[in-house]
C-alpha cells in the first residue's frame, strides 16, 4: 500500500491522545480539502516550549474522501477522536504523534449509511472500537517533515506516511497559552484493511485529511 506521511511544517503541529473531540456538526465534512502542500512556509517552533500537546475539541477535524462510481466524491468525518504530539521544539524529528478515533462516531450524512459503515462488512465497530495511528519515524523534508507510522483499522496495522504542515506555532492571541496548528494529508488503500468491497467501482484509494489546533497539556 502507499505509505502515508505526516509532514510537519514549522507553523502548527500533531501529538499523544487524550482530549476526546465530541462534535455533531456536519460542517466538519467540508474540511477534508485541507491538505499539506509545499506552499506553506516553515515556521519557527522556538516560540513554544517542548512537551505534550493535545487537540482542542473545538478546532479539530479528521476526514476521509473516496470516489463513488465516478459520479461523486463523498467526504465523511469522525466526531470523536483525539490527537497528541510529544514535541521536541529544538529537533522536531525527535517528536512523536499519535491519533485515536472512535469509528462509531462516523458522520456519514445518513443514518442508513452510518449503520452500514459501522457494521461487520466495514468498520465492524462492535469488535474493533478504535482506529489508531502511532508515528514511528519523522524525517525533515524540504520545509516540512515526513512522518511515518502504524495505522491500525479492524485489527490490521499498516505502515503509512502523511504530509503534515505546521500552519502556526506560538502563544494563543487570547489566552497566551502555547498553541500548535497543523494540516495533514495522505492516502491509503481500504482493501489493505479488509474493507475492499465494491472496488474498483468505488475507489480503493481513500484520501485522508486532518486539521487540528493543539494546546500544551497542563
Amino acid at each position: 500500500m502507499t505509505p502515508v506521511l505526516f509532514l510537519i511544517r514549522t507553523a502548527k503541529g500533531p501529538m499523544k491522545f487524550m482530549n476526546v473531540i465530541n462534535r455533531t456538526s456536519i460542517v466538519s465534512l467540508a474540511l477534508l480539502a485541507a491538505s499539506a502542500s509545499g506552499s506553506v512556509a516553515a515556521a519557527d517552533l522556538s516560540g513554544i516550549p517542548s512537551g505534550t500537546y493535545v487537540s482542542d475539541p473545538t478546532h479539530a477535524y479528521v476526514n476521509f474522501k473516496y470516489n463513488h462510481l465516478g459520479f461523486s466524491n463523498p467526504t465523511l468525518s469522525f466526531d470523536e477522536f483525539s490527537v497528541s504530539m510529544d514535541l521536541d521544539n529544538a529537533d522536531p524529528t525527535k517528536s512523536s504523534i499519535s491519533v485515536s478515533i472512535d469509528p462509531a462516531s462516523i458522520i456519514s450524512g445518513s443514518e442508513i449509511w452510518k449503520e452500514h459503515l459501522t457494521g461487520d462488512k466495514w468498520f465492524d465497530v462492535a469488535n474493533h472500537p478504535e482506529i489508531t495511528f502511532q508515528s514511528t519515524a519523522i524525517e525533515a523534508n524540504g520545509d516540512g517533515y515526513k512522518v511515518m507510522g502504524d495505522l491500525t483499522i479492524k485489527g490490521v496495522s499498516k505502515q503509512i506516511a502523511m504530509d503534515v504542515a505546521i500552519n502556526g506555532a506560538g502563544p494563543h492571541p487570547r489566552s497566551g497559552d502555547p498553541i500548535l496548528g497543523i494540516e495533514a494529508s495522505g492516502q491509503v488503500l481500504r482493501s489493505d484493511f479488509g474493507m475492499g468491497g465494491a472496488a474498483p467501482a468505488v475507489s480503493d484509494e481513500v484520501s485522508l485529511g486532518l486539521t487540528v489546533e493543539m494546546g500544551k497539556a497542563k
